[in-house]
């Protein structure tokens, strides 16, 4: 009995022992279970550090395009925190609204695109609707394409025309520095040095080795008085300097070169206007921040009609009043000059080409205001406005220069009778076909007749950009700078605001 059950409870327990071991094809499949498992970890590891990998290349790579964009862009211009803004517009492309109502300078503000839109003119005599005030529209009238010409009757109220006058009156008028030289005056004028060739090839040659050099000849290109050297001079130098396989000239060189520049027949080569003559009398007004709502209202109006960047009227040169009495006059001339490599602009001069020869006016666009009406005389004188084609030779016709606005002002293509509150708007330059200056439009040129009765007040209103879009851009960022280090010096030496400050002037 005890035996058989002894053998009931081995066999019993064999069964539980069995049974705690799993059989051979649930081992098989828990062991499969145990591989998918670890494969799957395996699979996802791998794939978070693909993934890593691939978002650290997509940085990158995105990363390396920015700094392209920033650093090498072609048209890439600044904004007033010193990074560069989106590029030059195409000519004709959409820009944005300028916001009338910022008058004030913010270095901070410069993030739109520094493009230069141009109205289209259509045809002449074509008039178009303007919204230039909340209360009110304009007409504006195109008088020629050649230049691009426009008249804006009643852009100033009457009252706005005094506003302006009286403060240019409290400001003080000074003779303009260009008058008509008596004789006396042109006999004083003469050269104070009368250097030769020797001497002045002594002069240039810095290091005295017998040799000029390049860098020894614009070296002396800022003689202010130019008693001896002037830029024509220098132009024809630095000709024959290049002309040289040597890159150098020797005395010998040097006497043949400057000798040329010397000659008579070469200076009756300039332009007939070479010596620009004018009287009246003028000052300048600032509109910057602080000055008389009016000043700044006009400014505002000249960003809305020309849709130009507003930093770029900001910064431009301040509003210049000229009184004209009678006899006054300004012979023809144009407001800016042409794109050259041995010059530098006026206002870009900051951070300009150190070794250009001179500093010339670089404005894109004029708008002049008639303050006042004239009885009679004081038109506004287009000589060659919208003629087939310009030459310098013909401005002079039977022996008279049509840019002599006191003898052949009644020639002149186009003639605008001044009308208190009327502007007038042109383009100085022509589009270089990128959105940006071109070539100086030769057509505008333009003078003042003489006033005959009356008295004749206007003003004129100059938006500057350099032909180097590059160039322009270095101003911005200079300016920036500026900006922000008197702004910072301000508020460490100045906490008391001074914003409610005004200034008429």
């Amino acid at each position: 009995m005890e035996d058989s059950l002894e053998d009931l409870l081995e066999q019993h327990g064999g069964d539980c022992g069995d049974e705690d071991q799993p059989s051979a094809p649930e081992a098989k499949f828990r062991s499969s279970r145990m591989n998918i498992q670890r494969s799957s970890v395996c699979s996802r590891a791998y794939f978070a550090v693909v993934m890593v990998f691939f978002h650290v290349y997509i940085l990158n790579v995105i990363g390396l395009l920015l700094y392209v964009h920033y650093n090498n862009g072609p048209g890439e211009l600044v904004s007033g925190d010193g990074a560069p803004s989106a590029s030059v517009s195409d000519r004709g492309a959409a820009l944005p609204h300028p916001d009338p109502a910022a008058s004030d300078l913010h270095v901070e503000d410069y993030s739109q695109s520094l493009g230069l839109p141009r109205i289209e003119g259509i045809r002449v005599g074509h008039v178009q609707q303007v919204s230039l005030l909340p209360d009110r529209t304009h007409e504006m009238r195109t008088m020629s394409l050649k230049p691009l010409l426009f008249e804006i009757p009643g852009f100033l109220s009457e009252q706005e025309c005094r506003v302006v006058v009286q403060l240019a009156q409290l400001k003080g008028l000074m003779e303009s520095q260009t008058t008509t030289p008596s004789k006396e005056q042109e006999e004083s004028n003469q050269p104070l040095l009368s250097l030769s060739t020797d001497e002045v090839f002594s002069l240039l040659d810095l290091n005295q080795d017998g040799l000029l050099q390049h860098e020894e000849i614009v070296s002396h290109s800022r003689s202010q008085d130019g008693t001896w050297l002037n830029p024509d001079n220098l132009r024809q130098i630095l000709t024959g300097l290049e002309a040289c396989p040597t890159g150098t000239l020797t005395l010998e060189d040097f006497r043949r070169v400057y000798d040329v520049s010397q000659r008579p027949g070469q200076q009756q080569s300039a332009k007939p206007w070479s010596q620009f003559k004018q009287r009246n009398k003028n000052t300048w007004l600032y509109q910057g921040p602080g000055s008389h709502h009016v000043l700044q209202s006009l400014r505002n109006r000249l960003i809305s009609l020309t849709r130009l960047p507003s930093t770029l009227v900001e910064l431009s040169e301040p509003l210049q009043v000229i009184r004209y009495e009678n006899g006054d006059f300004s012979n023809a001339h144009h407001d800016s000059s042409p794109p050259q490599s041995e010059t530098t602009c006026t206002h870009t001069r900051m951070a300009g080409n150190k070794s250009a020869l001179t500093e010339v006016s670089c404005r894109y666009l004029t708008m002049l205001f008639y303050l006042s009406s004239v009885e009679e005389g004081g038109e506004t004188t287009f000589p060659v406005a919208d003629n087939r084609t310009y030459e310098e030779q013909a401005l002079v016709q039977d022996g008279v220069d049509l840019t002599d606005t006191k003898e052949t002002c009644g020639r002149g293509n186009i003639r605008m009778k001044p009308s208190v509150g009327t502007a007038l708007l042109w383009y100085n330059h022509l589009s270089d076909g990128r959105g940006w200056m071109g070539e100086l439009d030769e057509y505008s040129l333009h003078g003042e007749c003489p006033v005959r009765r009356g008295v004749k007040w206007t003003a004129n209103s100059w938006v500057n950009v350099d032909p180097d879009h590059q160039q322009q851009a270095r101003y911005q960022r200079l300016v920036a700078k500026r900006q922000r280090a008197k702004s910072g010096m301000e508020e460490h030496y100045q906490p008391l605001s001074h914003s409610d400050l005004h200034q008429d002037l």
